[in-house]
């Protein structure tokens, strides 16, 4: 195990609550954005900044709702189907999840001021579209040759400093005293857990042949681990933008953020270990549970601007200031295993046990806590080749680094100050790229593709490591790189109704670890994701 950041963690932990456990692994999920809004503007790979004219802008640029002369209203859903799959040690795994989608509805309202004055049309908008889709399902499996998650666990329990003498009093109080004693004792669940059920101590024999207890984890043979994740981030977005001389637009977007995310996990190992009895066995099903949930809210202002009186080329700007969330998560975990034991007359012996994590504090542990997102920067540049061919390209900078943790007070605190250093060392900025474009067949059929590049948020030595100390007893982790998605899209429009149909495929890679150890290879880990999006509109 590597111990850098583990030993800050140990510092905080001892001047503030061990029952705030939030990492760095927790809030990228609630961070992340899709390519999601309109069928139109997914077609087109969201590169519509400069171009505007399309509700789903609103969240982009909300300058591009300026450039509407007429009223809309659309609706969108989709298909989606997630293709996971998990490849450790010769193994692959795949998994998959397919379900129906609500993704956006919204409206424009287009106000005419003048045509002869400098300021043209004050429009208003509402969008709501969901920014990010946690459905999945993911698996892995395979040969461990005598790594195992054991000897995390004794590890955890080590570094905690404390006797095995100690450790046991601990593990053995009753249920309801157990709280008392981790704050007392300071020992992290993970720990607990693997004790009372015979995962993360073992007798040995000394070079000087007498036996004593450590803390030793086992051999491990064959691992597996499977979760499901549900929920999203849905956005809703309200809007007020000015057309200035049909050449300038300005637009304001306030943004409404609610979340909601679940993840369900359960890996398990069978083990072994040599001892003067013989071999002895064991295996175990590890189970968690881990939801957060909760509220935010940003502003976004955009320019857009033809810098030149008769060219129809378009550039834009756009900045994002950081989302700011009140989020409250809430976790727990059970643990069943069976194990060998050399009993007193040197016979092997099979014992069964079972731990909730935390019974007897009055089911899940709850915590709130806050969370400031980074600052988004947005440039693009949109140009329409009569009334035929749209073309458009963006580029937008976030530096995930920069988010920032803060206790339900408002206030960074020792433990929240350690966890925003471990932020600013496993995250960086992301760089994305949108491309697209529009071409009209006839007046009534249009066709569209598009491309997004986004580069990997995590460092490419990022990992998750508990201190001994805490409650949270999850301990996997994945480190996501790049993230291609790739648009096309059909458009047909008859008198004021429109119907738009895309596909989209965006694929992206990551490496996977059941928990943190600098000799346990990474399960290549690969989603492939594909939807189908329809939108129904009319502009009157």
């Amino acid at each position: 195990m590597r111990t850098n950041k583990l030993i800050v963690a140990i510092g905080a932990m001892a001047v503030s609550a061990g029952l705030r456990a939030q990492t760095v692994y927790d809030i990228t999920p609630i961070m992340t954005n899709e390519l999601n809004g309109t069928a139109r503007f997914v077609g087109m790979g969201g590169a519509m900044g400069a171009l505007g004219g399309d509700i789903t802008t609103i969240g982009t640029n909300p300058a591009g709702i300026g450039i509407y002369r007429s009223n809309d209203v659309a609706v969108s859903l989709s298909y989606n189907d997630i293709q996971s799959k998990g490849s450790f040690n010769g193994t692959t795994t795949k998994d998959s999840r397919s379900r129906l989608s609500f993704d956006q509805i919204g409206f424009v309202y287009s106000n005419k001021v003048g045509n002869n004055t400098s300021l043209r049309f004050v429009n208003f908008g509402f969008n709501y579209r969901k920014q990010n889709n946690f459905n999945k399902r993911f698996a892995m499996q395979g040969n461990m040759e005598g790594a195992s998650q054991t000897g995390y666990m004794a590890y955890q329990t080590a570094q905690s400093g404390a006797t095995f003498d100690s450790f046991m009093d601990m593990i053995s109080l009753p249920a309801n005293e157990e709280y008392k004693a981790y704050e007392n004792d300071r020992f992290g669940w993970l720990s607990v857990m693997g004790g009372r059920t015979g995962l993360d101590a073992a007798e040995v024999t000394t070079d000087e042949g007498t036996k004593e207890t450590w803390f030793y984890g086992w051999d491990g043979d064959y691992a597996s681990y499977r979760s499901e994740t549900k929920g999203g981030v849905n956005v809703y977005d309200f809007n007020v933008s000015f057309n200035v001389e049909d050449r300038f637009y300005f637009g304001l977007t306030i943004g409404a953020y609610d979340v909601d995310y679940s993840r369900y996990s359960v890996y398990g190992e069978d083990l072994y270990r040599e001892s003067d009895a013989g071999e002895l066995g064991a295996s175990y099903s590890f189970e968690h549970w881990y939801n957060t949930d909760g509220s935010g809210v940003d502003v976004k202002l955009g320019f857009i601007v033809r810098p030149f009186e008769y060219s129809p080329l378009r550039l834009g700007f756009a900045v994002h200031t950081p989302t700011w969330y009140s989020l409250t998560e809430s976790y727990s975990a059970r643990l069943r295993s069976e194990y060998d034991v050399v009993n007193a007359d040197n016979q092997i012996e099979r014992y069964n046990a079972e731990t909730d994590s935390y019974d007897g504090w009055g089911g899940n542990v709850v915590n709130d806590y806050e969370l400031t997102t980074p600052w988004k920067f947005n440039v693009s540049a949109g140009y329409t080749v009569g009334t035929s061919v749209a073309l458009g390209a963006e580029y937008e900078y976030a530096d995930y680094s920069s988010a920032k943790l803060k206790n339900a007070d408002g206030y960074e605190d020792s433990y929240m100050a350690t966890q925003n250093s471990f932020i600013k060392e496993d995250l960086k900025g992301v760089h994305t790229l949108r491309l697209g474009v529009e071409a009209k067949l006839v007046p009534e059929f249009s066709v569209r593709a598009g491309y997004n590049f986004s580069s990997a948020m995590y460092n490419k030595n990022a990992y998750k490591e508990l201190s001994p100390y805490t409650t949270r007893t999850d301990t996997q982790y994945a480190n996501s790189f790049a993230t291609n998605t790739f648009s096309v899209g059909l458009g047909y429009r008859l008198n004021n109704f429109y119907a738009d149909m895309a596909y989209v495929y965006s694929t992206q890679k990551s490496d996977f670890y059941s928990y943190d150890d600098a000799s346990l290879p990474a399960t290549k880990m690969k989603d492939d994701k594909s939807r189908v999006l329809l939108t129904l509109g009319v502009r009157f």
